[in-house]
């Protein structure tokens, strides 16, 4: 009956997908499409500065880089909440999710504008990422000094 059910219902998870393993990378790469889009706006200069993160954190090729972004940016498309990409982030060491939330603030500080949407979302995803206030809040100063 069960799988009667999921053949009915596309087999997939709630957002379409196919339920399949999601790479770090490629979870990392969705928060980070996901911040982007919070203030309604995704910015050629966002997507720039995904892939860029995504080259240097994940050590890709720009190619390989663009093939993980474009799969992100479907994924976060389809996605109904953020717990799909943080169950998979939050199991990184503790210093990779840290550099992860600067990532984050990097990308929705990229438009060069400080929205409370972006600011709403990465205080939630805080805690989802398993980093305290004081991690997040120092991971944005330190995303604010670059931009600087």
């Amino acid at each position: 009956m069960l799988d009667f059910l999921k053949k009915l219902f596309g087999g997939g998870e709630a957002d379409g997908s196919s339920g399949g393993e999601i790479r770090p990378e490629t979870a990392a790469a969705a928060l980070m499409v996901e911040a982007a889009l919070a203030d309604g706006v995704y910015a050629n200069v966002e997507e720039t500065r995904i892939a860029g993160i995504l080259e240097k954190a994940f050590e890709l090729s720009a190619d390989e880089a663009r093939t993980v972004l474009d799969e992100a940016e479907d994924m976060a498309e389809r996605a109904v909440d953020h717990h799909k990409f943080t169950r998979v982030v939050k199991h990184l060491p503790r210093e990779k999710r840290v550099a992860l939330m600067e990532h984050l603030w990097a990308v929705a500080l990229a438009d060069g504008e400080r929205d409370h949407a972006e600011d709403s979302l990465l205080r939630r995803l805080g805690p989802l990422l398993a980093i305290t206030d004081r991690e997040r809040a120092e991971a944005r100063q330190r995303a604010e000094a670059r931009e600087h």
